[in-house]
């Protein structure tokens, strides 16, 4: 089993937010960016990558996710802060 990665895409700051788990965060980031991932993040425009969690088995990742979709924005947005306060697209640290 190969690893996981729990990641939040939003619109801008403070904006709509979108948490999703995947095994190639580059290329699934990248996906959304543009415009490539049919559904919720297309039509509300979610291109920036504001916070990721990396696992080293997947199913942790499935796990996380779950969890996290269930939790009042509020603790989304303290994460988020947690990790990048400016709410910058992390999508060129990736690469």
């Amino acid at each position: 089993m190969s690893g996981g990665w729990v990641y939040f895409m939003t619109n801008k700051r403070d904006g709509i937010l979108y948490a999703g788990v995947t095994s190639n965060l580059p290329q699934r980031a990248f996906q959304h960016r543009e415009g490539q991932v049919k559904g919720f993040t297309q039509r509300y425009g979610l291109k920036s990558l504001v916070y990721y969690e990396q696992f080293d088995d997947i199913r942790d990742a499935i796990q996380r996710e779950s969890t996290i979709k269930h939790w009042p924005r509020a603790w989304k947005v303290r994460l988020i802060h947690a990790m990048n306060p400016a709410w910058e697209d992390l999508y060129d640290h990736l690469i």
